[in-house]
């Protein structure tokens, strides 16, 4: 699967447009709905319902953990989803690194390439792969650059792949 398949696939999901559209409405800014959830559509594999279903955005001028609460409650109004709300623009605090610049910045900072995706609608429909789409074409499990070996992050990328209970799935391919 390429990024054009990957695009089209993501493109004519009717759960996930109708998602795209609700997180449409709350006008956030630099806002993409991204990771597991996109993975999962992606590899055609029911998502859990306990999954979240992350959202993030990119404001400076307001970085409270609240309004990222409020934004989850406004949401649930809407659709009854385990939603997850992040402003980037405070979490690499939370994450111990440099500051993010976009959200598409700590996007491409996730742990894992193959969580590394964000889709928007602003208005129209964008995908992002900062690392291509051979990792999801391929099943392959890597840490992204911020959490390769050497460095401090590694174990949290470790950490998440026994978590998740990757290593059990054989149509995976773990790389670390």
């Amino acid at each position: 699967m390429n990024r054009i398949e990957i695009e089209y696939r993501l493109q004519n999901d009717l759960e996930l447009q109708q998602l795209l559209t609700i997180v449409a409405r709350l006008n956030l800014p630099d806002w993409w709905i991204c990771a597991g959830v996109l993975r999962s559509k992606i590899w055609n594999v029911k998502r859990h319902g306990t999954s979240d279903i992350d959202i993030v955005y990119f404001d400076s001028l307001d970085i409270s953990e609240e309004t990222e609460k409020q934004y989850e409650q406004c949401l649930n109004t809407q659709i009854d989803l385990p939603w997850s709300v992040k402003n980037q623009a405070r979490m690499h605090t939370v994450n111990d690194l440099p500051p993010y610049a976009s959200a598409q910045d700590a996007i491409a900072q996730f742990p894992e390439t193959v969580t590394a995706i964000g889709v928007t609608r602003r208005p129209d429909f964008e995908l992002y792969l900062p690392y291509g789409a051979d990792d999801f074409t391929d099943r392959i499990i890597r840490p992204t650059p911020s959490f390769q070996v050497s460095g401090d992050r590694h174990s949290i990328f470790q950490r998440r792949v026994s978590e998740k209970g990757w290593r059990d799935d054989p149509s995976l391919h773990i790389q670390t």
